[in-house]
């Protein structure tokens, strides 16, 4: 039969499993009770809306994008503001939401980023466009909302002064990594972890905390000394959920040095003396019972880490820009750093990191210079070039 969804669209239904001719005309008669424009904007609230959206959408944007938008839904919108009546959402409630949402703490001390907080506006004010067009609301109430600027964070590099302003106030930069001796001092010291081949990858090959938990056997060819990006774990209502990468440019293949090859190698044969064999669709990192790797507890491990080490914070995903940094540094292209990083602009990537590059810039040109002079065994000193 057809009846009359939400947003006014005839929809064609079919039910069975009706015991008696009795039952199946209940059960359309209750068919028939969907209701329609006027009654969902006077009696269904905003997550009952959301969840409809979302499901009406899904089909219509990459499995990633739906995963993200569901994300943002469960984590920050169905708990501010789920419960209001759709018909009667105004502009004050989302005001109030976003301030809450901009107040409260993520992950221990890292305050949510303007950018993120225009991302969940963005999906809210896309939600409610949806149901004034379709009859529901008379206005939009996201479109009035004002949030702080949200341009993307740029990366600092935690260098002494940085390091000393932190002790003293206790306060960190939001995006912040870890200049090369700091770095190699991690590295150094997590040499005998079993996880030391995930950290390796992470500040070297800059991968996602979702692309690294999600990797398999089957995707890195160890005689060719290469490393395929085909999917992502996401966390979704506390699940994790495997999707595509972030975007196309996310689906990558990145080569892998000697030292990569070797540690990757080991890493396989230590598995397969803990759990007798290795499957190539089985996770390439997992804790010794054969359970894969979860992409929150890996957070929560590299943080543990740090601190115990006593090293600046930083985030597991900063590793991702010490790398874009390390890459900066040895002269490669930004082109290949932007195919390695999975970004799919190098406007994106000049703009993330242009600060870790002046640095790298920096370091770079002293180098050059100390080796130029080297070669022409040229002997400089500041008082004969004040003279000259």
């Amino acid at each position: 039969m057809q009846v009359t969804g939400p947003d006014g669209r005839r929809m064609r239904v079919r039910r069975g499993g009706f015991a008696t001719r009795a039952d199946a005309e209940r059960g359309s008669w209750e068919l028939l009770q969907v209701p329609g424009p006027e009654a969902v904007a006077r009696t269904w609230t905003v997550r009952r809306w959301l969840e409809f959206w979302l499901s009406e959408v899904e089909s219509r944007l990459r499995p990633t994008t739906v995963l993200n938008y569901r994300s943002i839904v469960d984590r920050y919108l169905v708990p501010r503001l789920g419960g209001h009546r759709l018909s009667r959402l105004s502009t004050r409630d989302v005001q109030r939401a976003m301030d809450a949402i901009m107040r409260e703490q993520v992950r221990g001390d890292r305050l949510i980023s303007p950018a993120s907080v225009h991302r969940i506006r963005a999906v809210l004010r896309s939600a409610l466009s949806e149901a004034r067009r379709q009859g529901m609301v008379g206005r939009n109430a996201a479109r009035g909302v004002r949030l702080p600027g949200g341009a993307r964070a740029h990366a600092v590099v935690w260098d002494a002064a940085r390091i000393e302003a932190w002790h003293e106030s206790g306060v960190r930069p939001r995006v912040a990594v870890w200049d090369l001796p700091e770095l190699g001092r991690f590295l150094k010291s997590v040499r005998d972890d079993p996880l030391f081949p995930l950290w390796w990858l992470v500040a070297l090959r800059g991968l996602r905390r979702g692309e690294i938990v999600g990797l398999r056997w089957e995707d890195v060819d160890l005689v060719a000394g290469e490393l395929a990006i085909r999917e992502q774990v996401l966390v979704v209502r506390g699940k994790e959920r495997v999707g595509p990468p972030k975007s196309v440019a996310g689906v990558r293949t990145l080569a892998l040095d000697e030292f990569s090859v070797q540690v990757l190698k080991e890493h396989r044969e230590r598995q397969i003396r803990q759990l007798g064999r290795v499957n190539a669709r089985d996770r390439m990192f997992r804790h010794p019972n054969g359970r894969p790797v979860s992409a929150d507890w890996l957070t929560r491990r590299f943080a543990k880490v740090v601190k115990n080490l006593g090293l600046p914070p930083v985030r597991l995903h900063d590793l991702r820009h010490a790398a874009a940094g390390i890459a900066g540094a040895a002269g490669v292209d930004l082109k290949v750093i932007q195919h390695d990083l999975g970004h799919s602009s190098a406007v994106t990537t000049a703009d993330t990191y242009a600060v870790v590059f002046r640095q790298s810039a920096k370091a770079s040109v002293h180098a050059t210079a100390a080796l130029l002079l080297s070669h022409a065994h040229v002997r400089m000193s500041l008082e004969g070039a004040s003279q000259a």
